[in-house]
């Protein structure tokens, strides 16, 4: 069966795929908390059924999303009608990420199937209990020349990236996105890469403070932090700094319990590598609330830390972890002073009820998305595009955006033959002042 031109065809396997990945959740759900103890809630919240919301919304769209689409054609081009066809690309390459490493690995390959790609999935070799069930479902659903796992660690990807691809979509981090992109501009290959960034979080005296200390807690330590739209640190005006401390002391507890690390919603760093470098980053001078680890259980609690170093180790790169510095200004130039210092975050949070301040925030600093008055939800609307700029990435996907990234858009001029205007025709005689009025109006 050609998946490539055959649309009813891409649709049959999408609609196994849903089948089985509805007949595996309790197995993934399983696999992520044996991977790094992801809660069951937070797992069909952000992972499975989010996995099966993108699958019925694509089965649901597949014909209207690849069917040509009718432009506005040109005068110059009268009498004629203009078209966009999508074909796939052919060979794609989706690296999965393994902070979540379900919904991060079948998304990307959703969307890539439904354009008509053939699709090697390399998942995360970090959490191996995942990336098994991930290779169970795609084998029962796909024939190997259609969609195909390959697991392994580093040498295989970097058996992957040396070879040619028609597409390569790469979740994770910046220094390894900035490897895929090397190796993707030595065949040309066209790439979406979506990485990370120091996400600030600006809270201002008008917040509702203890709202949004409820909002930021939730947004930062779902996934014990391990989230690229997570929060990175938090800026708050200097004069309420005490008191919103406060509410993120209060909402932590209420949310995790005196002893967090007994908290069955509390998830865990993925191995030993990430633990050190979280637990590097705790001075315990600085630390005014948490800081408690465990590195058997490669465990770190919720941890607030009262910084104002910009060059301190916890605020040089993404902390990708449960570590929250609060950092204060007193006025706007602080806050460009400090934002302006790291490159182009993914995220972006304000918190405020003065618009006018929300506004500028959002129109002054290039970030990926984000939200006003709340945190990391802004992923959750398929039609919002999501992706990064510069070093937090390059392109965005969800809904039928999706589609697109995996189609490249060819563009078709059909002409009528009933007329044939002589304008443009050699000889030009003295038809150039003719063409310049009339360029000139168009």
């Amino acid at each position: 069966m050609n998946y490539k031109t055959n649309i009813d065809y891409r649709k049959e396997t999408l609609i196994k795929l849903l089948n089985n990945v509805i007949i595996h959740e309790n197995e993934i759900i399983q696999a992520l908390y044996d991977d790094f103890k992801k809660p069951a809630f937070e797992a069909v919240l952000t992972e499975t059924n989010y996995v099966i919301s993108e699958l019925k919304d694509t089965i649901k769209n597949i014909h209207r999303w690849a069917k040509p689409k009718k432009v506005f054609p040109s005068i110059l081009n009268f009498p004629s009608t203009d078209y966009l066809y999508k074909e796939p690309y052919g060979k794609v390459l989706v690296i999965a990420p393994w902070n979540y490493p379900y919904q991060l690995a079948l998304c990307p390959l959703v969307s890539a199937v439904a354009a008509g790609n053939q699709v090697v999935l390399k998942p995360s070799e970090l959490t191996p209990k995942t990336s098994a069930i991930l290779a169970k479902i795609i084998a029962k659903t796909f024939h190997i020349n259609h969609v195909e796992v390959i697991e392994g660690g580093v040498d295989v990807s970097q058996n992957l990236l040396s070879q040619r691809w028609d597409y390569i979509f790469f979740t994770g981090s910046v220094p390894v996105g900035k490897i895929v992109a090397k190796s993707a501009a030595v065949n040309l290959t066209p790439i979406t890469l979506e990485l990370g960034g120091k996400n600030p979080c600006i809270v201002d005296e008008t917040a509702h403070l203890k709202l949004a200390a409820k909002r930021i807690v939730w947004g930062k330590f779902i996934n014990a932090g391990q989230t690229c739209i997570a929060p990175d640190y938090i800026l708050v005006k200097k004069e309420i700094k005490d008191q919103f401390v406060h509410y993120l002391k209060n909402e932590i507890t209420a949310a995790y319990g005196n002893k967090p690390q007994d908290s069955p919603d509390f998830a865990r760093i993925v191995n030993s590598k990430n633990w050190n470098r979280l637990a590097s980053m705790i001075e315990p001078e600085k630390v005014i609330f948490g800081g408690d680890t465990d590195e058997a259980n490669c465990y770190i609690a919720p941890t607030l830390i009262d910084e104002s170093n910009l060059d301190s180790l916890i605020m040089k790169d993404e902390i990708f972890g449960p570590l929250l510095p609060i950092l204060s200004y007193e006025s706007e130039a602080d806050i460009h002073v400090i934002v302006s210092k790291y490159e182009k975050p993914l995220s972006l949070y304000v918190f405020t009820t003065n618009n006018s301040f929300a506004k500028n925030i959002i129109q002054t600093y290039s970030f990926g998305g984000g939200c006003i008055n709340d945190t990391i939800v802004h992923f959750s609307n398929k039609r919002l595009p999501f992706g990064g700029v510069g070093h937090s990435g390059i392109g965005a996907y969800h809904g039928s955006l999706s589609f697109d990234v995996f189609s490249h858009k060819k563009g078709i001029v059909k002409k009528a033959n009933w007329l044939d205007l002589t304008m443009r025709y050699a000889p030009y005689n003295n038809k150039l002042v003719t063409i310049k009025k009339l360029l000139k109006w168009m």
